[in-house]
């Protein structure tokens, strides 16, 4: 195994980062240490990522922690990766509401369930009831009236064990409320 880089006693330990301040990182493909700034490693762990498509499979890489908007009235299809405990963060929020066929956000297997609560504001009555899920629950689907799925509505999911997503959301159903959890995979 080589040193990257050796950090000598003389450095002091950095006590905050600034925007252009530089850090090293290792390309494992090219086999060389190169240099990003502060604010290309902040924006590369954070952020949006927003989606038009019809499906979108989820990964660590490339929405964890982050914000992903879905801004489409075509049905999506979002599949989460498999539950292990990594801790990760999936938000989710709608920019376009839902039309006719629902969105979905569903786990990647038969074993993986999630486990949560989503509060709804109904449009009919201005209260805020709540659904929780059951044992079987893994997959929530979001129809853009009575299941919510409209403009403002957000879900969070986190890996928080394997074989486990947890849930909270926040929708604002029409008409006569219904659960959007189910046990369909």
């Amino acid at each position: 195994m080589s040193t990257i880089y050796t950090f000598h006693q003389e450095c002091a330990a950095a006590t905050d980062v600034a925007t252009d301040d530089l850090v090293l990182v290792y390309d494992t493909s090219a086999g060389t240490t190169k240099k990003i700034s502060q604010s290309l490693l902040v924006s590369g762990a954070s952020g949006v990522v927003d989606t038009t498509a019809t499906t979108l499979t989820v990964t660590a890489t490339q929405h964890a922690g982050k914000v992903v908007t879905i801004s489409s009235a075509a049905p999506i299809a979002v599949t989460l990766p498999q539950a292990t405990g990594t801790g990760n963060r999936y938000r989710f929020n709608l920019r376009v509401a839902a039309t006719a066929t629902a969105h979905t956000i569903k786990v990647a297997n038969a074993t993986d369930v999630m486990s949560g609560i989503v509060y709804c504001l109904t449009t009919a009555t201005d209260n805020v009831i709540g659904y929780k899920t059951t044992a079987t629950d893994d997959t929530i689907s979001l129809n853009g009236t009575t299941k919510g799925g409209v403009v403002g509505d957000w879900f969070e999911i986190i890996d928080i064990k394997t074989g486990f997503f947890q849930v909270m959301a926040s929708t604002a159903p029409t008409g006569t409320t219904a659960t959007p959890f189910s046990a369909s995979v």
